[in-house]
């Protein structure tokens, strides 16, 4: 499959376009396969035709033209990579990976086949290498000490942008490995903001002994012939290049380099560097700082700079489509719930309107107990979603796990007995208290035992068990709850916890498990399944022992030891447990 990116700022940022077609239109009218909403692309704008294994973008007359990597084009070839700019919007296309292929074309030449006469004439270990990376004055060589150099400072900048896709640490990161290569007083980077167009300050940097509050005069006039002529520039003696009118002189500049900060497909920005004088001493003789060198270097610099901004506003692209997918699958099948709740809500109430103006009781009695459960469906919704969306630290308190996990046993007996299964309760017989969020664990229990009980709902003899178990030894509390149900099948049981992963179709949100495995990890535990299709699961959560101590301490925690076990507290005896219940 073919694809096109936009990574351009706009309506489509972030889409995604897959196809495989012969031919697909590019336009703002509904009929094209690839539809954008930039005002500025034509209803009928460009078309794809597929070409064998290759694709022809075709101009359709469009009002503001079409472009491929920055070119004007009627016609053009496209290949993996390319950028095509519609409009404002800017897509990157992607081909299919032909790699296998190209591994074919490669063959390694085998002793027996030919006979090398070729001689290593000198070797260099990667420790020696690596010595002169980080120490180009040991090179021996005045022109190898002074290419090194460039180059260990184009490695340092390699390596910070590989480290950071924040833009403001990147462009701080590379102003100061320039200041390390460039006697400069002052500098800054200037970025095009992609909706106005307008460069814009987002780093700016000052040498040690310069006071680096007050505010920092760029030249216009440097800019303005940069963007002019998309050339580095360098100015070497300010009063010789410029009138003495310009901005240059106003300001006290002396020396200053300015290049073009080109990225793949646009110029991304503009990298500035300058040394000052006072205004009385501007038009005076002053040793020069600036060379051809340090032009070259700067270019080089910019060039790194600019594909890691890309990259940077790449990956944020992607970013910002996968969020808007994952809230539209969020909208969509939530809303999908809430409606069905909002529909047996409704029902209920028109049962109890009924109820009251016939003055039928029972009638009332009906249409309350549907909406008492449908109300009870809509709580347990809004509170795994509130849950599962953000992250929190347990509320941690002394607790006895047999008595939480009765409850929710209880609590769920009715429901149990609407669909004619046993739910069993076998508390453990020695069960400390023991430190955990008893709220947090009875909604991951009861998310747990609400699947066990679907699970068995169309199961003739259906049993639910629900057990506690406290290991002394492992220092370890579990809840187990076994069904004898439908069973998961071995390729799904990877995807149970997945957030919106469900096989109960209309009656299931995808949220109960991810839920229950979320609050579980928070308190360091694990959750565990085990299936048989056709003869039931087993669901074990398993928590790390957290005794409490004697007296509370001030933010009321247990003590924890030094590798992250919990503490055994002494003089803490263990609570009678619930009895047994089914």
């Amino acid at each position: 499959m073919s694809t096109l990116f936009v990574i351009s700022e706009g309506p489509d940022q972030g889409a995604r376009f897959e196809f495989d077609l012969e031919r697909l239109g590019i336009g703002r009218d509904s009929s094209n396969t690839i539809r954008l909403h930039d005002t500025e692309v034509s209803r009928r704008h460009a078309e794809l035709r597929r070409d064998g294994s290759s694709y022809w973008l075709v101009d359709l007359g469009s009002a503001n033209g079409t472009y491929v990597n920055g070119r004007p084009i009627r016609s053009a070839e496209i290949s993996a990579g390319d950028t095509i700019q519609v409009g404002r919007t800017v897509m990157v296309f992607g081909a299919p990976e032909a790699s296998s292929e190209l591994a074919e074309r490669i063959r390694m030449i085998s002793q027996q086949e030919a006979d090398d006469a070729s001689n290593i004439v000198k070797s260099i270990s990667h420790g020696e290498g690596s010595r002169y990376l980080a120490r180009p004055h040991e090179a021996g060589s005045p022109w190898l000490t002074r290419a090194l150099g460039n180059l260990e400072v184009m490695f340092q900048t390699a390596r910070e942008v590989s480290h950071t896709l924040d833009l403001d640490q990147l462009l701080a990161s590379i102003m100061r490995l320039v200041f390390r290569s460039v006697d400069a007083d002052r500098g800054c980077v200037l970025l095009r903001d992609e909706a106005t167009g307008e460069f814009l300050p987002r780093a700016v940097h000052f040498r040690d002994n310069i006071n680096s509050t007050e505010t920092i005069a760029i030249s216009r006039t440097i800019l303005d012939h940069v963007l002019r002529t998309s050339e580095g520039v360098l100015t070497s003696d300010a009063p010789k290049d410029f009138s003495p009118a310009q901005s240059i002189l106003q300001f006290g500049i002396r020396e200053a380099i300015c290049v073009p900060m080109q990225g793949r497909h646009d110029l991304v920005g503009l990298m500035y560097v300058d040394v000052t004088t006072p205004p009385q001493r501007a038009l005076g003789p002053a040793q020069q700082r600036f060379t051809e060198d340090h032009l070259k270097l700067l270019i080089a610099i910019a060039l790194v700079a600019a594909m890691a901004v890309e990259d940077t506003r790449y990956y944020r692209a992607m970013v910002q489509a996968e969020r808007l997918a994952a809230v539209g699958q969020t909208i969509a099948t939530l809303s999908h719930h809430i409606k069905n709740i909002l529909q047996g809500i409704r029902g209920g109430s028109y049962l109890i309107d009924m109820g009251l103006n016939n003055h039928d009781e029972a009638v009332v009695r009906r249409g309350w107990d549907i909406v008492e459960r449908n109300q009870a469906k809509i709580y347990n919704l809004v509170m795994d979603m509130l849950t599962f969306s953000k992250e929190r630290e347990p509320a941690l308190e002394e607790a006895d796990l047999n008595h939480v996990v009765a409850e929710v046993v209880e609590l769920m007996q009715t429901r149990a007995r609407d669909l004619g299964a046993k739910l069993e309760y076998l508390p453990a017989a020695e069960m400390p208290r023991v430190t955990f969020d008893p709220e947090g664990i009875h909604r991951a229990v009861l998310n747990v035992v609400t699947n066990a009980l679907d699970a068995v709902a169309e199961t003739p003899e259906a049993k639910v068990v629900v057990r506690t178990e406290h290991c002394g030894t492992e220092q370890k509390i579990r809840v187990v709850v076994e069904d004898n149900g439908v069973g998961i099948p071995p390729e799904q049981i990877g995807q149970i916890f997945m957030l919106f992963a469900s096989n109960k179709g209309a009656r299931g949100t995808g949220l109960g498990l991810p839920v229950s495995q979320k609050i579980v990890q928070e308190h360091g535990g694990t959750i565990c399944v085990d299936s048989t299709p056709g003869q039931g699961s087993r669901f074990t959560i398993e928590l790390p022992v957290a005794q409490p101590q004697p007296a509370p301490s001030e933010n009321g925690l247990a003590a924890v030891s030094s590798d992250g076990q919990s503490l055994r507290m002494p003089g803490v005896e263990p609570s009678d447990p619930p009895k047994a219940t089914s």
